[in-house]
């Protein structure tokens, strides 16, 4: 398909067969054929060819494919491809193809549509656009089928396709003349086609139209005319229903400011209501996707109108009684979950003081709500009592019904917010006494009859645990003895009690009595063979360990033996979560026992971590013994006692002992990343939690980090020394002046080695380097502004971070700008310093930054522009429009210069010269004004976020590279 060194022919045949090798399993011809399709897509050769296979082509696959570059072609190409003169001819050529492809396929007469819908939206000389339409395509039902695609698209394309070439004023405009002037006209043309026959009212088409309209045109407007008998008669038509009650729903949703719409809203709410008989009758039919239509319906409405049923709740009541009814009737969980969000909504007028007259009388309401939510979070009942799968083996509709029941918990919260907690307590303990009275004699060490309906009120009681108040003594005194009296021999029971007493732990700890035999409970749930049940185990015991710590106190010896003996049974996970319990009861221990507590409990660690690191040969050996080492993580974050200055730290002293042998393990697996992770972690809390406490760590441990980085140029070192960085910089108390300067020149060599690195390696092989390395810079900055800004690595590190400004990846991007931000303001006033006063030396600071940016300023902003128009991820968008309000901050006159030039420099054809000047033109008329005034340069900010915004949505990606824009590599020589 391609020839050598010549112009490639994009003929018809050719074209074709491109098609049919994508279609082949000849992997080579289709990577040929992606590159011929793709260079025939951007060139100007498509337009004749897309036009002969849409007029010759029979297959339908071709003609949508020819349909959709034809779509592409005119969104991206025709400013750049096709002349002013041409358009009309263009524009009968699109008409002719519509009026072919009105009976079909559907998916080409859409695309079509969608072409015309871009193709008037660009084309600013044509004003008659609906008249000449419809006028074009006639009156016959084949061609009703073509306007109404139209009709639907034309909002759409104007209001969310966005990637075309008009500036925004001309948008706005083009907008006004497609959209607003002929709003009046597409409802009469609606009303029309609505009255002209039986089909026609029951049309889905109708209804989408309607959707698609009501941005444009006044809800009321739509609301007292034809149309809305029209969407009710729709609702009543199995055909037409899904499309019906999707437009009824948008109906509701532009009500939502209600005080504006008041009068409409009291026509459609007998109306809405009038559907409720539909319920039962859609359930009795079980026809699944009406239901779920009508549901969405009243909910729709519901979330629209919720501050007026809080306000009028009696009137308003009938449709709160028709969601209600849904959620009742809703056997099969299908529609529950459209329910969610009105509830919520509900809850939190009725909260409101201001709303207790509806939230008394809307209290019932919830009540039943509450018995239904209890009933809907049963597990699928059985024939076997037994039996634990009730889904057939299949685990997606398991872990779907699981998610669900979370998000029902979700719901039982608000209603205990609207009922009070003990209300929805009551109902608990209720549920929980109904089922022991009928089935508690007839349970078995081997069966439980009906757990079903046990385990629901469990699982809600759990969800319910964070509204409680820890005073709490209505009801919770009288359901905690029945829980530890869960029979045991169900794994499902048994799991929902353990969640439930690890929701409560806080409750527990302010009850003290009640937590023997519930720390009991989970403690002899160690012993199951089910991995969920240790799982759950594993997660409640840390949280009686955290909340209960200080009355589990006096058994810190016993809690040993047991965390030794049950550790290695544990999955990974639940070791961390019994260690993070542990450790917990360990710090709240006197200091003068810490020591030996440690000794207790981390020797035996460290032990199993020699033996792990003697036998680790392959990868998930290596894993293993770096998920180890966050054992003793979690003590250095939990172990971190008051402790004088002056005196020595126990846990220092400990955390010395043990140094070497982390120490030598790094050393041994250097190459192995997770390890070496784990194991600056581990020193990063050490200086987090003992902060200068640490001193005596300090020297081995900053050279540990040097050499860790040298050898294996990992982040996750420079990550561990930005905490030293930070508990040693120059404000901190207790840190002698000599061990700052250290800490300094040792972060100094840190940057160094990093640049060296940068140098060696391009920036797209660095991405966690460079996003640790500008996270350390960005402390260094801070806290060391006067070395850092007068270093000679000062200009090298700002080279780097424009360079590192190339890549796609959202964290160290956003890294580096940041630290380009920070650096920025110590060009001005407001410096981001730290406690250190720089009155002295703040004018020897900003100087030395303009020196910077004047000779650095012309590539940070054509870096940063190419980011936020070409390449920058999402969320860097914000910051890279930051560094540029901070560039005009500074040098407002050099700053504009430069974004002239980098516009110049933009792909041909992707940007016009008018738009180029329109935009200068505009930001040297702000700095006129008002020179570097600060409302001014936030103007010059949305002119050039606009612009980037702009350019961004029209050219996802450039075609042949960045051309001029391409970032600068770096070289460092130091």
């Amino acid at each position: 398909m391609a020839s050598n060194g010549v112009e490639e022919a994009f003929t018809v045949p050719t074209v074709l067969q491109a098609m049919m090798t994508m279609r082949s399993g000849d992997n080579d011809g289709k990577k040929k054929a992606v590159d011929y399709l793709g260079k025939f897509q951007k060139s100007n050769a498509a337009w004749t060819t897309i036009i002969s296979i849409l007029q010759t082509a029979s297959e339908a696959e071709a003609q949508l494919f020819a349909a959709t570059t034809l779509k592409g072609k005119i969104t991206y190409d025709l400013a750049t491809q096709v002349s002013e003169a041409d358009l009309p001819a263009l524009r009968a050529e699109i008409l002719l193809l519509l009026k072919k492809f009105a009976p079909g396929p559907k998916p080409v007469r859409v695309q079509l549509c969608v072409c015309l819908a871009i193709l008037a939206i660009q084309m600013q000389s044509w004003k008659d656009v609906l008249p000449s339409v419809v006028e074009a395509l006639g009156n016959d039902v084949a061609s009703h089928a073509c306007i109404l695609d139209f009709l639907r698209v034309l909002p759409e394309e104007v209001t969310e396709g966005r990637k075309i070439t008009l500036s925004d004023d001309d948008l706005t405009q083009r907008t006004t003349e497609l959209l607003t002037n002929n709003a009046e006209q597409v409802v009469q043309l609606l009303i029309n086609y609505a009255q002209s026959s039986p089909q026609a009212v029951t049309n889905p088409q109708l209804f989408d139209c309607i959707s698609s309209w009501l941005r444009e045109v006044p809800v009321s407007v739509v609301v007292n005319s034809p149309l809305m008998n029209a969407v009710l008669h729709g609702m009543s038509d199995d055909k037409s229903l899904l499309a019906a009650a999707d437009c009824l729903g948008i109906i509701c949703r532009e009500t939502k400011d209600v005080d504006d719409n008041l009068d409409t809203i009291q026509v459609l709410l007998p109306k809405i209501i009038a559907l409720r008989p539909r319920i039962q009758a859609l359930v009795e039919e079980e026809d699944t996707e009406s239901f779920k239509a009508i549901t969405r319906v009243f909910a729709e409405a519901g979330e629209s109108w919720t501050l007026l049923i809080a306000r009028e709740p009696r009137h308003f009541q009938p449709l709160v009684d028709c969601l209600l009814e849904c959620c009742a009737r809703d056997k099969d969980k299908d529609v529950l979950h459209y329910t969610f969000n009105f509830w919520y909504e509900l809850k939190q007028y009725l909260t409101l003081d201001h709303y207790m007259e509806a939230r008394v009388s809307l209290v019932d309401v919830f009540a039943q709500l509450v018995d239904i939510l209890l009933k809907q979070l049963e597990y699928p009942p059985s024939d076997d009592p037994n039996e634990l799968d009730l889904f057939d083996g299949d685990r997606e509709q398991e872990e779907k019904f699981r998610e669900f029941r979370h998000h029902m918990g979700d719901t039982l919260k608000d209603s205990c917010e609207v009922m009070g907690v003990s209300a929805c307590l009551t109902k608990v303990y209720d549920a929980i006494k109904i089922w022991q009275e009928k089935y508690g004699a007839l349970a078995t060490p081997t069966s439980v009859p009906h757990w079903q309906s046990l385990e629901a009120p469990l699982f809600a009681m759990r969800a319910m645990g964070r509204m409680v108040d820890k005073g709490d003594s209505a009801v919770l005194p009288q359901i905690f003895p029945l829980l530890v009296q869960i029979p045991v021999s169900n794994e499902k029971l048994r799991f929902a009690a353990i969640m439930v007493f690890g929701r409560y732990t806080e409750w527990t700890a302010a009850h003290p009595e009640f937590l023997e035999p519930q720390f009991q409970y989970i403690v002899a749930s160690f012993q199951s063979d089910s991995q969920e049940i240790l799982r759950a185990a594993a997660q409640s015991f840390k949280y009686f360990c955290v909340d209960c710590k200080g009355l589990l106190g006096p058994q810190v010896q016993q809690l040993q033996v047991f965390y030794d003996g049950i550790l290695d049974k544990l999955p990974d996970p639940s070791k961390e979560e019994i260690t993070e319990g542990v450790a917990n009861v360990v710090g709240v221990q006197s200091p003068d026992q810490l020591y030996a507590l440690l000794k207790l409990y981390c020797d035996p660690l460290v032990k199993r971590l020699m033996m792990k690191a003697n036998t680790a040969t392959d990868d998930k050996s290596k894993v293993d013994l770096a998920d180890h080492i966050n054992l003793l993580t979690h003590f250095a974050q939990n172990v971190v006692p008051y402790i004088p200055s002056n005196a020595e730290h126990p846990a220092v002293k400990y955390w010395q002992e043990i140094f070497p042998v982390l120490s030598t393990i790094l050393d041994n697996f250097i190459n192995f990343i997770p390890i070496c992770e784990r194991v600056c972690r581990c020193w990063r809390f050490m200086v987090i939690s003992y902060r200068t406490a640490i001193t005596p760590l300090l020297g081995p441990l900053a050279n540990k980090l040097a050499e860790g980085f040298a050898k294996s140029k990992q982040g996750c070192f420079l990550w561990a020394t930005s905490a030293i960085l930070r508990e040693f910089s120059e404000d901190r108390e207790h840190v002698n002046e000599g061990i700052t300067d250290n800490i300094y020149v040792f972060f100094e060599a840190q940057a160094t080695s990093v640049l060296r690195t940068m140098s060696d390696l391009p920036p797209i092989d660095l991405p966690d380097v460079i996003e640790d390395f500008y996270r350390l810079l960005i402390d260094a900055l801070l806290y060391y502004p006067t070395k850092l800004i007068t270093s000679p690595l000062f200009t090298p590190i700002f080279q780097a971070a424009i360079s590192a400004l190339a890549l796609e990846k959202q964290e160290p991007v956003s890294a580096a700008l940041h630290y380009i931000r920070d650096l920025l303001t110590y060009g001005g006033p407001n410096p981001a310093a730290s406690g250190e006063n720089l009155s002295a030396v703040s004018a020897q600071l900003q100087q030395i930054v303009k020196q910077l940016l004047l000779s650095q300023g012309e590539a940070l902003v054509k870096q940063t522009m190419a980011g936020m128009m070409i390449t920058f991820p999402r969320d860097c968008f914000a910051d890279g429009s930051g560094v540029l309000l901070g560039m005009f901050q500074l040098l407002p006159a050099e700053t504009a210069d430069w974004v002239d030039r980098t516009i110049r420099m933009l792909p041909q054809g992707t940007v016009t010269p008018v738009e180029a000047n329109r935009l200068m033109v505009k930001i040297k008329e702000k700095l006129a004004v008002g020179g570097a005034d600060s409302s001014n340069l936030r103007q010059i900010r949305v002119l050039l976020q606009d612009f980037t915004n702009t350019y961004r949505r029209r050219y996802v990606a450039p075609r042949d590279g960045l051309g001029q824009l391409e970032a600068t590599r770096f070289h460092f020589e130091g």
